[in-house]
């Protein structure tokens, strides 16, 4: 079989999903192409994995010049294809507009929308041409499913999103706690770009108090993006226990010194990092959003999006003396439960195939 994958700008866990089924298809012997920015060879490597990779410009911002030229781009690109595979909104409604009858068209949704005004009319009007277009559109969340299958699209399915294993951790948690500088006080992680999506204000509300005395809890954050200036100036200036780290490849170990993870995002698909913490034994406090509740289940508390003193409450409980340790059985119990490569890759061979899902 002949699959082309296409994506657009990415740093992130569908730049890394797509490296994963191009390994999977390729070691099954099927022919791969991936179509997209040249920043995204760069960093994930597709050629050495055994795709040919082709650059072509998907922008992350409409363009109506620069976005028919790419649609056409595409078009020519995927003629010999078997199946065009996009991932992401914006890619998915690229091939979606080049597509003229030919090879099948597979949309994989990764995020929702979260922005208003005229750039949520923009992506509202690319949503409608996925739905329409796409003879299949794969979802990482129940919301998004919903939402495709009210405008229209003819096969909606749950995405099968892995995380990758997870290396053994290289330090103990008391030397991670030393190099924090967290004493005795238990250590929260929270794993996220720093951007709007997030809702990291809310964190640092939490963080701000009050707190009973002698159970402050150091609240440590790993990652980077566009509002650290904005977080890190809120932090200093309101001297919150709060300590953003910047982007860190010793997730495992941070994990292991923390007796939770915390992500108050205002919406998620699969997080990975959510798998990742589950698969180490970590329990979790989550917005109650998107893929998360399915992830998670008995494994930690959930809590509405935004909403600080719940948040502030599941934080008291789980920091409190022992009571992590309740949890983390149920949360290694789902860390193994977790569905791995390989059934990403019989996903969406099933989908390129035309199988119906009720006969798997």
């Amino acid at each position: 079989m002949r699959v082309a994958f296409v994506l657009g700008t990415t740093s992130g866990g569908t730049g890394r999903h797509v490296r994963m089924l191009v390994e999977g298809l390729v070691r099954r012997g099927h022919q791969v192409a991936v179509i997209g920015p040249r920043s995204v060879e760069e960093q994930f490597s597709y050629g050495r994995a055994g795709a040919r990779f082709v650059a072509v410009a998907v922008s992350d911002r409409p363009n109506p010049a620069n976005d028919l030229r790419t649609a056409l781009a595409i078009r020519r690109l995927t003629r010999d294809a078997d199946v065009v595979h996009a991932h992401g909104l914006r890619a998915g409604a690229l091939a979606a507009l080049g597509k003229r009858g030919g090879p099948r068209l597979v949309v994989t949704l990764h995020n929702a929308l979260t922005a208003g005004g005229f750039v949520g009319l923009v992506y509202g009007v690319l949503e409608r041409i996925v739905a329409r277009r796409a003879d299949h559109v794969l979802v990482v969340s129940p919301d998004l499913g919903a939402g495709m299958a009210r405008l229209g699209a003819r096969d909606v399915r749950a995405a099968v999103v892995p995380a990758p294993g997870l290396r053994p951790a290289a330090r103990t948690p008391p030397q991670v706690r030393d190099e924090l500088g967290a004493g005795d006080r238990p250590v929260l992680l929270t794993i996220a770009r720093l951007a709007q999506q997030k809702g990291l204000e809310t964190l640092l509300d939490v963080a701000a108090g009050p707190w009973p005395s002698g159970r402050q809890p150091l609240f440590v954050v790993a990652g980077d993006g566009p509002l650290r200036g904005e977080l890190q100036s809120r932090i200093q200036a309101e001297s919150l226990p709060v300590v953003l780290l910047g982007n860190r490849d010793d997730v495992p170990d941070l994990l292991g010194a923390a007796v939770a993870l915390v992500m108050p995002s205002r919406w998620e698909g699969q997080p990975l990092t959510l798998r990742e913490a589950l698969m180490s034994g970590t329990p979790a406090i989550a917005s109650d959003v998107g893929g998360i509740p399915e992830i998670l289940g008995d494994a930690g508390i959930l809590v509405p999006p935004g909403d600080v003193e719940a948040l502030r409450r599941a934080v008291q409980a789980l920091a409190a003396p022992g009571a992590a340790e309740t949890l983390a059985a149920a949360a290694a119990r789902r860390g193994r439960e977790m569905p791995g490569a390989d059934d990403a890759v019989e996903s969406v061979l099933a989908v390129y195939g035309g199988q119906d899902p009720k006969d798997d």
